[in-house]
């Protein structure tokens, strides 16, 4: 009978338990945050899409006054975007990825509402919007990285749940799921680049975060690869110089990018720290007009993310040959000049631009050779092969070349590791972080 008196307490207890609303509190928020990241992250997709589509309309199809009007109009955004930015909603400018990273590190609530935070879901948006809407060669999927962290840092908040840590790298997961439709990608990105050193107790949290906005996302949008189908394969033999070349020229191009990208950043930000604001808008106005004219100079095809000139070397249209050194040009100045916005497609832009010519020189197909360059010259960017190759396979939705894609993508990492072994996007989060430490050793002697 003690036994069965036991046992009656324990499922007492039991019930109880999961009928506590401190119990199912913190996962109902939790769930909700997840999929308000797949909602939001599909609007944002269709606004960054009206927003491309607006710029062409305004611009023309080419010829005319109109198509020369981008060198007044994107400057003058990118202007725009960067006094919003530096004025209203500070801590929205670049990628998100680096400021989404610099928080996990930062354990003081206050800083991590810095850079992390509801207010700024909205800054990030308008203002990617707005970059897109003047030109400027700038993604969506680093911004969408943010915005997921940040409302899941504010679901963790609602919630009263303490796995802040796992909570943004959940949230930063679901939305590369989301923003690409690539769940795996979203996993392999948290582990790889977000995580670096990856706690197996987020497990949970991160794949349940990119099942739920992966839901919404298909939902609305149903279930479609990214850049379409690919149909070419790589032959065993004849293609495998290819895959060296887009490998290791990939790699290389792609860790040129990083380190001039992380130079220049860093000698903007000790000539903008006399007069932060006038400069800014100084680097801005300048960076704007030199996209400008490369867009201009290259009849428009540098303008926006690149989706449509990737898409198309993916499906066999050969791209101009310099092409992705136009591109790379266009996304360093607008990665660099202050403003809100990713480097995820442009630089699949430039990686399948640089494939399309590789592919001429060596006579391969061109959806094949912009493939092999995309994964040579993003892992090679971001220095994550694994994140590379895995997302590649998914946004085409051919497994065909998966060795292919590993070995490229892999070429590409080790050859930027010999170039670079400061990881684009870790380098520049400990820029947030310094800024953390600073502030926080400037308050000490305020209080004392």
């Amino acid at each position: 009978m003690a036994g069965i008196s036991r046992k009656y307490r324990m499922l007492r207890r039991s019930h109880a338990m999961w009928v506590s609303r401190r119990v199912w509190q913190p996962r109902l928020v939790f769930w909700a945050g997840a999929i308000s990241i797949g909602l939001i992250s599909v609007l944002f997709a269709l606004l960054a899409d009206r927003a491309q589509a607006l710029f062409h309309v305004m611009t023309g199809d080419g010829g005319g006054w109109r198509f020369y009007l981008p060198l007044v109009m994107t400057p003058l955004g990118f202007v725009l975007c960067a006094w919003l930015a530096h004025s209203f909603f500070p801590g929205s400018q670049g990628s998100g990825i680096p400021q989404a990273i610099a928080a996990r590190h930062l354990r003081d609530e206050d800083d991590r509402s810095r850079i992390l935070s509801l207010r700024l879901v909205v800054g990030k948006i308008a203002l990617t919007i707005v970059g897109l809407a003047c030109g400027a060669s700038i993604g969506r999927e680093g911004p969408t990285v943010q915005v997921g962290a940040s409302v899941m840092l504010q679901a963790a908040r609602w919630g009263g749940m303490a796995q802040a840590r796992g909570l943004i790298l959940a949230g930063s997961a679901a939305g590369i799921a989301a923003a690409f439709n690539t769940p795996l990608a979203g996993i392999v990105f948290a582990i790889e680049e977000m995580g670096r050193a990856y706690e197996a107790r987020t497990n949970g949290l991160v794949l349940t975060a990119v099942i739920l906005a992966g839901l919404a996302s298909l939902g609305l949008l149903g279930n479609y690869t990214y850049f379409g189908v690919a149909k070419d394969t790589v032959a065993f033999a004849s293609d495998w110089p290819l895959v060296l070349a887009c490998g290791i020229v990939g790699g290389g191009v792609g860790a040129l990018f990083s380190l001039l990208a992380l130079k220049v950043m860093r000698r903007i930000r000790r000539w903008n720290a006399l007069q932060p604001l006038p400069r800014a808008l100084v680097v801005a106005a300048v960076c704007g007009l030199a996209v400008a004219v490369i867009g201009v100079a290259s009849g428009g095809l540098t303008f926006g993310t690149g989706y449509a000139q990737a898409r198309g070397a993916i499906e066999g249209t050969p791209l101009p040959a310099f092409f992705f050194v136009e591109k790379f040009a266009a996304g360093l100045l607008s990665m660099v000049s202050g403003i809100p916005g990713g480097l995820f497609a442009p630089s699949l832009a430039v990686g399948a631009g640089l494939g399309s010519t590789l592919g001429l020189v060596f006579g391969a197909a061109t959806g094949t050779a912009a493939l092999l360059g995309m994964a040579g010259y993003f892992a090679g960017v971001v220095q994550a092969p694994m994140t590379a190759f895995v997302i590649i396979l998914e946004m085409t939705g051919n497994h065909d070349n998966v060795i292919a894609l590993m070995c490229a993508a892999m070429l590409g990492y080790g050859t930027a590791r010999l170039i670079s072994n400061e990881p684009l996007y870790h380098a520049l989060s400990r820029v947030f972080i310094a800024e953390a430490i600073r502030r926080r050793r400037a308050e000490v002697p305020a209080q004392g």
